[in-house]
């Protein structure tokens, strides 16, 4: 086994995501504390420019493919198994993601390699890694060992900002015997443009499973209104199909950072957290005083939202 630290790098249209950079800089810090090298692992097709935003790693390892050149998770499973298997880093970090969870299992099982999901902090040498459980409700820690191990990292759970350095890292070709796929990749379909963009709002009144009822709606609104904002919410209101999707926050919706993010009724899972944890103001309201949502909040409040939302009304 080397003394290697895997970034996974993900992106999407010529556009590196945050969970990279906040890989890149708690790797940068893993690998200066046991003297080993971060090592930022590139799939596409001509994505070789993306090298230059990778300044925080040692190297970078890029695949060139036009099988690489649109994401499929099959081929970016083989792809990743064939560097582990031929390079045996001590950590592969990959994002708890739509994207990053399906490779990480499959480069688990290929190399026979421990896989740590839903990672919220990792110690500063790697010995421990903490994982995020029942909608982080609760955390376990777990030792990876001395054999390598993957783990899945949770949006959100480091500084972003630690791992964007521009730069010139050196950049080794790599290639991938991928192979035939049974997957294809058709079309990338994105959401359709709804009645209101809440990416450009400058302030969300956002709902949860706490509103109970699409009856209660109105009342979110009204308040939204009255601070000069509009409404979204979390995925359970669009499951439910009380709100349209164009108004979900989250991994599966939309990422907004708005001035005032007001989450009424919304426990704080992983995957609400990555869409809206840039906001410059987080108010959580919620009866549950051990919600998740607290720890990301700037401000949070212990109340039934329908005791809150009448009172703050009345004082607009």
């Amino acid at each position: 086994m080397s003394n290697q630290i895997f970034v996974i790098v993900e992106h999407l249209k010529g556009n590196i995501e945050d969970i990279t950079f906040e890989m890149l800089g708690k790797g940068k810090e893993i690998a200066g504390a046991t003297g080993g090298e971060l090592v930022a692992v590139l799939l596409g097709s001509g994505a070789d420019d993306l090298a230059g935003q990778l300044g925080a790693a040692g190297k970078v390892i890029y695949v060139d493919d036009p099988q690489l050149a649109e994401y499929n998770p099959q081929a970016y499973c083989k792809a990743v198994s064939a560097l582990v298997a031929a390079n045996q880093p001590k950590m592969v970090l990959v994002g708890n993601t739509s994207m990053g969870m399906d490779i990480a299992g499959g480069v688990s099982v290929a190399n026979n390699l421990p896989f740590i999901a839903y990672a919220s902090g990792i110690a500063n040498d790697g010995s421990t890694v903490t994982s995020s459980l029942y909608g982080g409700k609760m955390n376990v820690d777990s030792s990876p060992g001395g054999d390598g191990c993957v783990v899945s990292v949770i949006a959100g759970s480091f500084p972003a900002d630690a791992g964007r350095v521009e730069g010139s890292p050196a950049v080794e070709t790599a290639s991938a015997d991928i192979g035939d796929l049974s997957i294809r990749f058709k079309q990338l379909i994105e959401p359709e443009g709804g009645d209101v963009d809440i990416t450009a709002q400058e302030i969300l009144v956002s709902v949860g499973r706490g509103i109970q009822s699409d009856e209660n709606l109105p009342m979110a609104e009204e308040l939204a209104a009255k601070l000069g904002g509009a409404i979204s919410c979390s995925r359970p209101i669009v499951d439910s199909k009380w709100l349209a999707k164009t108004r979900q926050v989250g991994k599966s919706g939309l990422k907004v950072k708005p001035k005032l993010y007001l989450a009424l009724g919304i426990s704080g899972a992983p995957e609400h957290i990555e869409g809206m944890k840039d906001a410059d103001l987080i108010i959580a309201v919620n009866t549950d005083p051990k919600a998740p949502i607290f720890d990301y909040a700037h401000y949070g409040v212990v109340q039934d939202l329908f005791d809150f939302i009448p009172a703050l009304s009345s004082k607009l």
